[in-house]
């Protein structure tokens, strides 16, 4: 297609998605553009944290003489509580594009585009992703509620197009 005819296509469909949200249907997304988002639930990191603090706040008041200053033990506390809220709150998610992957890691959002996978596993309750470069990521039904099940479905498609290599156990 030439770019004018692109332009073209573009405005109009852009145009016809303002028509349908105004009506109150949702606007047309082109299968290139979609993406699939998956979300989980971070439960176990949180819940390690607030036992963490409730055995601290236990071990302080073991002993009386170094309580004499409690703020500093509160605000520590306070603290702790709100890295388990931001953990908690802040959902783990893989969205799986047209040509990449991406999701959620401790050190902020990555993304992979097809050339980086190495191999694709898929087992009932588990996925991982192995790169060519760095380890592996993993998404667990049991540790963060992912829906694996779609998951895995849509990730087979995705191999497929891009002729990754992919593992059913």
């Amino acid at each position: 297609m030439s770019r004018s005819w692109e332009r073209k296509v573009r405005k109009n469909m852009s145009h016809l998605s303002q028509q349908q949200k105004k009506r109150g249907t949702s606007g047309y997304v082109p299968e290139a553009s979609r993406i699939d988002r998956f979300k989980g639930r971070n439960y176990i990191l949180p819940i390690v944290i607030v036992i963490f603090i409730g055995f601290y706040m236990y071990m302080n008041s073991l002993t009386p003489e170094l309580g004499q200053n409690d703020t500093l033990l509160w605000v520590t506390a306070g603290c702790y509580i709100l890295l388990a809220m931001l953990f908690f709150f802040r959902r783990p998610y893989l969205n799986v594009g047209k040509n990449y992957v991406q999701s959620r890691r401790l050190t902020g959002d990555k993304r992979l585009e097809p050339g980086a996978i190495k191999r694709i596993t898929v087992q009932p309750g588990f996925i991982a992703i192995e790169q060519t470069k760095g380890p592996a990521w993993s998404f667990s039904k049991l540790l963060n509620r992912f829906p694996t099940d779609d998951m895995a479905e849509r990730l087979q498609q995705f191999a497929r197009e891009h002729h990754i290599d992919i593992q059913k156990k």
